[in-house]
């Protein structure tokens, strides 16, 4: 990524990596050996070393999945401006990160020590398919931080419990002629976000740092924004300001608050599974009546029940922007 480019988010993962215990620098061998032993497969490319899993398409049958733990030092790519208050969060891997299509959801991840909710804010690029990255505080859940990297399971949550409801905030750089919509605390991925205008719905396209993006704008706002999760949850929330930088809270709820879970989602073709998700590519279009189409299917996650238990550097101005480039971490 250019760092001279306008508008992009300048994520750098730190190459300080988690260490196989009990080896020195004479012990290259003897390390790779133990990462093919672990995890079926190693990458050794110099510093970015970072151990890689059988494919998660294989997770029903024979594959693994693997967590390692990280330090999140910059806007993670999924663009929150702050992480959850919890300190519990995950970085996937690009194949199911998806463009964004699982920001805002929820895994429920379990390992050696018990299972722990996180929050998806994050992509891993180092990390193949089935090797997720846990924040320190989430991994301590599972395992002493020494351990490094864990056998995991893991699973993408439907419904889960709610912390507050549906804020949205205005990308910097926003004006009547071009808009950013970043959707919080839903709970579950979006499949689609709509702004009302004069003729009609503007189904906006969601780029991969999470905005959903109207290239032509929507008006001098407020706004009525409508929202459609991967769960078929749609809300209409008004009043949004033309105000960027602002996180506004909209008061509205994306679902029932102490409802009952939803049932699982069917897994659907390749990969771990498939949820409606908007592509990221998809071209900005107006209806004018009924919600969006949730779009084409991504490589996603399978979607579960929810359990109950508790567990920016934004860029100035309409440039496109790429998420390409890893979060700032202290290991992969």
């Amino acid at each position: 990524m250019a760092s001279g480019q306008r508008g992009h988010h300048r994520h750098r993962r730190s190459r300080s990596r988690w260490r196989l215990l009990g080896l020195g620098a004479g012990g290259g061998i003897a390390a790779v050996a133990a990462v093919v032993l672990t995890v079926g497969i190693g990458q050794v490319a110099g510093s970015q070393a970072c151990a890689s899993v059988v494919s998660g398409a294989a997770a029903a049958g024979v594959g693994s999945q693997t967590a390692t733990h990280y330090v999140l030092t910059s806007l993670p790519n999924c663009s929150y401006p702050d992480p959850p208050a919890d300190g519990l969060f995950v970085a996937l891997p690009a194949a199911e990160y998806a463009g964004a299509a699982d920001c805002g959801g929820y895994l429920e991840v379990s390992g050696p020590g018990g299972s722990v909710r996180v929050k998806v804010v994050d992509q891993c690029p180092d990390c193949a398919a089935g090797h997720i990255d846990l924040s320190e505080t989430a991994f301590a859940r599972l395992a002493p931080l020494s351990a490094g990297l864990i056998n995991v399971s893991y699973r993408l949550l439907a419904d889960p419990t709610l912390l507050g409801p549906v804020s949205v905030e205005v990308k910097q750089g926003s004006s009547r002629y071009w808009l950013a919509l970043l959707a919080d605390n839903t709970g579950n991925p979006l499949a689609a976000v709509q702004v009302e205008t004069p003729s009609g719905w503007l189904s906006l396209a969601r780029a991969s740092y999470n905005y959903w993006l109207a290239p032509s704008g929507a008006g001098p706002g407020p706004f009525t924004v409508r929202l459609t999760d991967t769960q078929g949850h749609l809300v209409t929330v008004s009043g949004i300001a033309l105000s960027p930088g602002v996180v506004q809270s909209t008061g509205t709820w994306m679902y029932g608050t102490g409802a009952d879970p939803a049932p699982a989602t069917p897994a659907r073709g390749a990969s771990l599974a498939a949820t409606p998700a908007a592509a990221s590519a998809a071209t900005v279009a107006s209806s004018s009546a009924g919600p969006a189409s949730p779009g084409t299917p991504s490589p996603s996650l399978t979607t579960a029940p929810a359990r109950t238990e508790s567990s920016l550097d934004s860029g100035d101005g309409p440039a496109a922007m790429s998420s390409a480039a890893a979060s700032a971490r202290s290991s992969c």
